[in-house]
């Protein structure tokens, strides 16, 4: 069987290596929006999905994520837009409906043609750092909310490498 939406999920993959010229208005809004028509539990829409393509932020982000990860290179790729997700800890669901809002603007990006990659270390960045409380504020995130992922966002440089064959036992079927 074979429709858009499953050519989508078969083709994304995780980009690393974006030109360096900014998406455009239409772009964001259109994976920002698709975010936000992802499921959340008992359908609360509690996250928040911030963009961040100022320069200046996105570069200390990137920093902090990249002292996180003990290294000096860029976790995001120099991908010109991050895209952070919160969700609030006191929500059982936080982390789930989160990381369902993430992966699907990935699918949204992909299917409008930008690359996009999940950058881990979110909740280490905007909750555990000298700098946290800091950076929450400048984002408008209210206290109590955690950052669940953030995503690396642009136009990809290069074509991705070919998908791994999927693993034989991968899903079971039980009748």
């Amino acid at each position: 069987m074979e429709n858009e939406t499953l050519k989508t999920i078969h083709e994304r993959r995780s980009i690393r290596s974006f030109k360096p010229k900014q998406i455009t208005d239409e772009e964001l809004r259109t994976v920002l929006e698709a975010g936000t028509w992802a499921p959340t539990g008992m359908g609360s829409q509690d996250p928040i999905i911030v963009a961040v393509q100022n320069k200046e932020l996105a570069d200390e982000i990137r920093q902090l994520n990249a002292r996180m990860m003990g290294t000096k290179s860029d976790p995001y790729y120099g991908a010109p837009t991050l895209v952070l997700v919160f969700s609030p800890k006191s929500n059982p669901n936080h982390v789930k409906d989160g990381a369902l809002i993430l992966g699907t603007m990935m699918l949204a990006a992909h299917s409008i043609g930008l690359g996009s990659c999940w950058i881990n270390r979110c909740e280490v960045v905007f909750s555990e750092l000298p700098e946290s409380a800091s950076l929450r504020q400048r984002l408008n995130v209210p206290e109590g909310y955690e950052g669940i992922g953030s995503l690396a966002l642009g136009y990809p440089k290069t074509e991705p490498h070919a998908a791994k064959a999927r693993k034989e036992d991968y899903f079971r079927i039980i009748k």
